[in-house]
């Protein structure tokens, strides 16, 4: 079975604008969520948000960046990041074989700016003056569509979407494609840019989102009694995954290795978990299976850890019954304490913290838990990061979308050679 290696990384999220600066914030405990500065959020029961801190006008040409939803410009800047951190070049100074080369690259819903800028262009200036641009900026696959472009990938694009579960499903058919022998090389991870008027009202009509409008900082508290909900953010994380054998043959510096990844559906509602996490154990026990792992090998799990009453606890269960006794030696922390939830980017964020975490040995905390629910059953890095232990790590990273869809995927640190 092949090794599948990440060779180059990089994210834009409510933390940072760079891969460097958004893992700096982790480590220190910041949070990425403020108030909501437009005046559309007066009216709303939620004004709180995770947004990226950088504009992407300052990245993408501006008139590229025109004809492209914020999906895609987030999209964009991670990969671009991601690409030229594993050494590779663009343009017509970029040596990869194309019909090696594919993207898997998720998002949850797509190009929703567009969709409903587009909408309000038609209501009130009638449907002439609507962009013939929208359809290819607003479908689901533009992201990955516009990827595919940036590193002239020809042996495939792949736009998987399954809600919050969404990158790390497209971390998994990445290592499904090289283990197959489709590609050698795969640019994959997700984005979302869904901060907007009406998926904050439809998100907290469905009371799903923090109300902590006072202290938008606090708002996030996975496993904490005064949790009330997930924080809307946006944000695109990117991963360059290759086999072993390519990125030794290309002298690459190598983070980790993805062992394999689990997937599963709950089967039981379209937007809550099922309440006894068989399905998201089920998730972890493929992962093990597929990475040769056994659950006393896992020292640390990033957890989906969305703070919303039910989920926290559901995923804690699901763990434990996973892991059995070898969770008790596991170091668990949901970063989404400090980055809020990037929907479908969150797998590829989260990943990208895991493999650091294994790399740098010590693993970000999980902000805002004061008062832990009681009977959690699970160790998590409360408030301070946590050392890991020297030798060979493994860690799996959670991540479940509305749909039952359950992901975990298997990590690693084989090979890291830097």
């Amino acid at each position: 079975m092949k090794d599948i290696v990440i060779t180059g990384m990089g994210a834009t999220t409510p933390l940072g604008g760079d891969l460097a600066s958004t893992w700096q914030a982790m480590l220190a405990g910041e949070s990425g969520v403020v108030a909501i500065p437009e005046e559309w959020a007066n009216d709303l029961a939620v004004r709180i948000a995770g947004y990226v801190k950088v504009d992407p006008s300052e990245k993408i040409d501006r008139v590229k960046a025109r004809r492209l939803d914020r999906n895609t410009q987030l999209a964009l800047i991670a990969a671009e990041e991601a690409w030229l951190d594993a050494g590779l070049a663009l343009g017509e100074d970029n040596t990869i074989d194309p019909e090696r080369l594919a993207v898997c690259l998720g998002t949850g819903i797509g190009g929703l700016h567009t969709l409903l800028g587009n909408w309000d262009v038609y209501k009130e200036k009638g449907p002439r003056r609507v962009t013939p641009f929208t359809i290819p900026m607003l479908m689901a696959n533009a992201s990955a569509a516009n990827v595919g472009l940036l590193v002239n990938a020809a042996a495939a694009v792949h736009a998987p979407v399954s809600a919050c579960a969404s990158s790390n499903e497209a971390i998994a058919l990445a290592v499904d494609q090289i283990r197959l022998g489709r590609a050698d090389i795969i640019v994959a991870g997700g984005t979302e840019a869904t901060i907007h008027p009406l998926p904050i009202a439809a998100f907290a009509q469905m009371q799903a989102l923090s109300k902590r409008n006072d202290d938008p900082a606090a708002a996030s508290r996975p496993w904490d009694k005064g949790r009330d909900g997930f924080v809307l953010s946006e944000g695109s994380a990117v991963l360059v995954l290759e086999s072993l054998e390519h990125a030794q043959a290309r002298g690459a510096k190598i983070y980790g290795t993805v062992a394999g990844a689990g997937v599963s559906d709950d089967n039981h509602d379209i937007v809550q978990p099922e309440p006894n996490g068989n399905g998201q154990s089920a998730a972890m026990l493929k992962a093990l299976r597929e990475s040769r792992l056994s659950a006393s090998d896992i020292v640390h799990v990033n957890a989906h850890g969305t703070s919303t009453p039910q989920g926290d606890m559901t995923e804690a269960g699901s763990i434990r019954r996973a892991l059995g006794a070898a969770a008790d030696r596991v170091v668990v922390t949901s970063t989404k304490s400090m980055t809020g939830h990037l929907l479908g980017a969150a797998g590829a964020l989260e990943t990208v913290a895991t493999v650091l975490a294994l790399k740098e040995r010590v693993v970000p905390p999980t902000i805002n838990l004061i008062d832990p629910e009681e009977g959690l059953g699970i160790d998590v890095a409360a408030n301070e990061t946590r050392q890991l232990p020297e030798g060979d790590l493994a860690a799996l990273n959670n991540s479940f979308g509305f749909g039952g869809h359950n992901v975990a995927v298997a990590l690693t640190n084989a090979n890291v050679n830097r």
